[in-house]
């Protein structure tokens, strides 16, 4: 829900409001018109923002203020609260921002500002080429023209669409709750307007490092001065008798969704082959259109892997109180018309077949080009890769994750956009390391997971709360520190978390999970 469709509450900003109800560092909640408008004092200065994230329209008065960032409670997007800028994805437009004006001990608001854009100066003669439309490369292309990049930028894409919200797919879309008007990110006019220039349904067939050029299955020939590889990953397409029949779909593009959603009228059983965040968000989405859904993995419970075999049951639990049967511990070995079989000879009718067994990152591209890779192209902290003026980002990346710098690839679409993001400020020479901590977020019915930090491999896992619940964290430790946590109906904390994990201040996230 976007901000203008919020109810304004509180008082009148404009009739002013006295200083003392303005504490340092707090947030007061008003408005101007119809608009809801957060007032927050620093010192002497007083700055009027609005109250709703661009993203998805989160209050921003139940976030987190820290010095001068506005951080969003539902996606962890966050904003300036001076200028309204959007510092950090997944938010992409600025909130906005209001003069104020102090007489008397009494602060009113007064005209909204208009925004001032970066001047485009850098680059004029240089050309850019992206490679990927996904999160990481749409993210890119809009921060480099943000940061006032002049020169030619060309996205490169082998999808059919302008760039879309991808992790609606396996949500809201896909369970027909939102419209297809709702999921592309921007218009073509938007584009058009920003001079970015899109090349859909392109692959590129050869990179040159050493010439700088890109050559295009059409047979052209691109320069470029920088280029940011951001293709993202193909669905692993496990070796299935019957894998390749018309009812049997993959799930990671909006045309892979346009495929499969006319079929679901007609439909009444649906596999699901892999219980990993894709494949439950998809059962969660498929129930909400009343479809019978059989969930069949490998694993001894949901997400085992990452969450641990606790928070899997309760995950477990959740799906099969709404109407999931799930067959564990089980490999399909053959999809037949009309039913699917285990290797343990069991058979489950299917009259359509989703696959969800994860991706693989597209590296066939830049290992031809002598791109250093292994399980993702190889990037340092700003995202370069070992060839000249060639960066990556994205689901493809293997980056040194912060603050352990240990190497990592990771499919979240808020990384891919924050990765995105910094490679266009490094393309542009302002030397910046990538420290973002990693999160993402899933729903699943009515149970949303938000987990900050990346823990590859723990030796312990500590419970606060109630996650069963639905109101809880799981603590996720290595060695002696906690490089993880999953919060359930722990919004605030999780914000929190996050604050403390980009300091690598351990005390401070104990202090937070106590309080759980």
């Amino acid at each position: 829900m976007g901000e203008s469709q919020q109810k304004p509450v509180g008082p009148d900003l404009s009739q002013g409001v006295s200083l003392d109800f303005l504490a340092e560092g707090q947030m007061f909640v008003g408005h101007v018109g119809e608009e809801s408008v957060i007032l927050i004092r620093r010192g002497q200065e007083v700055f009027a923002v609005g109250a709703h994230c661009s993203h998805y329209g989160a209050p921003l008065y139940d976030g987190l203020l820290e010095n001068q960032a506005l951080r969003c409670p539902w996606h962890h997007a966050c904003f300036d609260c001076k200028t309204g800028e959007a510092t950090k994805a997944p938010a992409l437009n600025p909130i906005p921002t209001w003069k104020t004006e102090v007489r008397n001990g009494t602060v009113f608001v007064k005209e909204k500002r208009e925004p001032q854009p970066e001047p485009r100066t850098k680059g004029e003669s240089q050309r850019f080429v992206i490679v990927g439309s996904g999160a990481a490369g749409h993210a890119a292309a809009e921060m480099l023209r943000r940061k006032g990049f002049a020169g030619s930028l060309v996205v490169v894409s082998e999808d059919s669409d302008l760039p879309y919200d991808r992790p609606n797919l396996s949500k809201d879309y896909l369970a027909g709750n939102a419209p297809e008007e709702w999921i592309p990110l921007r218009s073509a006019e938007f584009f058009d307007e920003q001079k970015i220039e899109f090349k859909l349904k392109s692959k590129v067939e050869r990179l040159d490092t050493n010439a700088r050029t890109l050559k295009l299955s059409s047979g052209e020939s691109i320069s470029y001065d920088k280029c940011l590889l951001a293709m993202g990953g193909s669905p692993r397409k496990p070796a299935i008798q019957g894998i390749d029949q018309p009812h049997v779909h993959f799930l990671r593009s909006l045309e892979d969704c346009r495929r499969l959603i006319p079929k679901l009228g007609a439909a009444n059983n649906i596999v699901i082959i892999g219980a990993g965040f894709i494949g439950l968000e998809a059962a969660s989405a498929l129930r909400a259109r009343k479809l019978d859904v059989t969930v069949i993995a490998p694993n001894a419970t949901p997400l085992d892997h990452v969450f641990g075999n606790e928070v899997g049951r309760i995950i477990e639990s959740v799906h099969r109180e709404n109407g999931v049967q799930f067959v564990l511990k089980s490999t399909v070995n053959q999809i037949h018309p009309s039913h699917v079989s285990t290797a343990s000879g069991h058979e489950f009718k299917a009259d359509l077949v989703l696959v969800a067994t994860g991706i693989a990152p597209n590296t066939a591209l830049a290992e031809s080009a002598g791109v250093n890779c292994e399980n993702g192209i190889l990037v340092d902290s700003r995202l370069q890769t070992n060839r000249p003026g060639v960066f990556a980002a994205g689901d493809i990346a293997r980056f040194p994750c912060f603050p352990s710098r240990r190497p990592a690839r990771i499919e979240h679409w808020v990384v891919a956009q924050r990765q995105g993001q910094v490679a266009a400020m490094n393309m542009l020479g302002e030397n910046r390391e990538f420290n973002e901590i990693p999160y993402f977020w899933s729903q699943q019915f009515d149970l949303f997971l938000s987990y900050i930090g990346h823990s590859a491999g723990w030796n312990e896992i500590r419970y606060y709360g109630n996650l069963a619940k639905k109101e809880g964290a799981a603590a996720y430790i290595e060695g002696s520190d906690v490089t993880a946590v999953l919060t359930v109906g722990r919004d605030r904390q999780n914000l929190e978390l996050e604050a403390a994990m980009e300091k690598n201040d351990q005390k401070r996230i104990r202090e937070i999970l106590t309080q759980i």
